[in-house]
């Protein structure tokens, strides 16, 4: 440990400044300030040693100049032990603490300053302190974070004015990241004065998972430095360990249900959905959301988009005698819990029970890591341009509206070439039927969605006309594309299964020949303008 006698204070954020000094005083500690800060601490009756008196220069050029100095530096950098007799002979007194936080450059961008502003704001006194005092933390310890003054007094206090070397090593990690972030925002936005993209990321907190997307793979999950929200906060109730297949899912199954208005539920299953469905009560959600796809369902994350309750839960059957009933999933995520719900799911002891908020998931960009190289775009968060009926076969938008809000929706998170068959089951209860999903032909995609749906269908049917029952509920339901169709085979496709209602951005060279098939077809058509890939 090693006592402060000796702490140079120079910050722009004054915030808790004067309670820190106070407590450096009543250690004993001289207080070394500079300009602003000294005038704060100095009009709370903090007696203050004038930076120009350690350096023998005064403040210069507008404050360019105030810290910087062979005296200031040395006090900080000096090595105590093999230093000790030649700092005694040019008389440099040492600095045992920095506190030091830096020109708020990030926030005069923001706030749309010129660029000879944001010149100014360009802290060099500062990083040159932090780093120094971070590279000799061995002796010296450097402040950059207010979040942090809390815990230093409560350390000087309980330990006669001394600080740990583990708390040391703590705040110089920390002041070397700071100053990485803080010339970081400065270069990529100098980048950008002069037309040029960059981007430099940090990422902190590496968790070591299991093992990654297989087992002979190592993984790890990061947080995205300086974000008010990330799933890395996700709060894991109960259960086993989360996988590294588990979070890519988690993120999916959250997407799913974040944008869904009233009761959401979804269900995806290797980055696919599997089950959606919203209504106007939780547990109807569900069991439609489950009945879209029973079989993948098994094995799936679940996410809701509002709180859980036990009624809904108990859908699942996990304390049924009969083991044979128990619909097995691998992760519940949801905003919260009730307490009775929370206990009726911690039933099964390996369910992963995740407590995450799905409005907080909205990020502004998407981006991915190919060879040495990252791609970057602005996040899919615009379902339509228009809903323009463009054949002969009319139907009113603004009556299937909704259905066909839900059903961009559910298309929007599945892999391209995607397809999604949606339905309203009952009034206001809106139905993934079923999906086609990352198939190199569209044509294979739309034969997928009809044959999962009539699968289906086929299950939940308990009459002695199924064939009727299926034309019915085609003719009912929506097929969704998330790219326009570049043959009419598309269309027939649907028809031969019953299909009546098709919607698709549009856009091809033969939209003429699809529309002429659709109307040859008595099928009618609606263009959003607007496609949805996602790979």
């Amino acid at each position: 440990m090693i006592r402060i006698k000796r702490a140079l204070i120079s910050v722009s954020d004054k915030t808790g400044i004067v309670e820190l000094a106070k407590t450096l005083k009543e250690i004993g500690c001289e207080i070394i300030s500079t300009g602003g800060t000294k005038k704060v601490l100095e009009e709370t009756g903090i007696e203050v040693t004038e930076i120009s008196k350690v350096t023998g220069n005064p403040e210069a050029f507008g404050g360019r100049m105030k810290t910087i100095s062979f005296n200031i530096e040395s006090a900080i950098l000096y090595d105590r032990e093999k230093d000790a007799e030649e700092a005694a002979k040019l008389s440099i007194k040492p600095i045992d603490l920095v506190v030091c936080n830096l020109y708020p450059f990030h926030k005069v961008k923001e706030s749309g300053a010129d660029f000879d502003t944001l010149i100014e704001n360009i802290d060099i006194g500062g990083p040159t302190m932090i780093r120094a005092a971070a590279k000799n933390f061995k002796y010296v310890g450097v402040v950059n974070d207010v979040d942090d003054y809390e815990k230093i007094i409560s350390e000087l206090k309980e330990n006669d004015g001394k600080i740990s070397a583990e708390t040391r090593f703590k705040l110089m990690r920390k002041a070397f990241n700071h100053t990485a972030d803080y010339d970081a925002i400065i270069a990529t936005t100098m980048d950008e004065n002069a037309d040029e993209k960059s981007i430099r990321l940090h990422f902190t907190g590496g968790k070591k998972l299991r093992y990654g997307e297989n087992s002979h793979q190592e993984g790890f999950f990061y947080r995205e430095a300086g974000k008010d929200e990330s799933l890395y906060d996700m709060k894991v109730l109960h259960g086993k360990e989360i996988s590294y297949n588990n979070l890519n899912d988690i993120q999916g199954a959250i997407d799913s249900v974040k944008d869904l208005d009233r009761f959401g539920v979804g269900m995806i299953k290797h980055s696919n959905s599997c089950g959606l469905a919203e209504a106007d009560d939780q547990l109807t959600a569900l069991q439609h959301a489950w009945a879209g796809d029973p079989i993948s369902a098994f094995g799936s994350i679940v996410s809701f988009n509002k709180p859980v309750e036990l009624e809904t839960v108990e859908f699942f059957e996990l304390n049924n005698e009969d083991k044979s009933k128990r619909k097995f999933v691998e992760v519940v995520v949801a905003p919260d819990f009730s307490e009775e719900a929370l206990k009726y799911l911690e039933f099964h002891k390996n369910l992963r029970i995740v407590q995450y908020n799905p409005d907080k998931c909205r990020s502004k960009v998407d981006m991915k890591y190919l060879h040495n190289s990252l791609l970057l775009q602005d996040s899919d968060t615009k379902l339509y341009d228009k809903m323009e009926v463009v054949t002969k076969k009319q139907i009113d938008v603004n009556k299937k509206k909704e259905l066909i809000e839900f059903g961009l929706k559910a298309m929007r998170q599945v892999k391209s070439n995607s397809i999604v068959l949606v339905r309203e089951v009952d009034e206001g209860i809106f139905q993934l039927l079923g999906m086609g999903a990352g198939q190199p032909n569209r044509l294979i995609s739309t034969r997928l969605a009809i044959d999962k749906a009539s699968e289906n269908l086929t299950m939940e049917y308990d009459g002695e006309n199924i064939i009727a029952y299926l034309d019915q509920e085609f003719r009912n339901a929506i097929l969704v594309s998330d790219a326009f169709f570049p043959f009419p085979d598309n269309v027939v496709t649907a028809s031969q299964a019953g299909i009546k209602t098709i919607v698709q951005p549009g856009g091809s060279m033969r939209d003429k020949k699809v529309i002429k098939a659709c109307d040859d077809l008595d099928i009618a058509m609606v263009f959003t303008g607007l496609r949805h890939f996602k790979h």
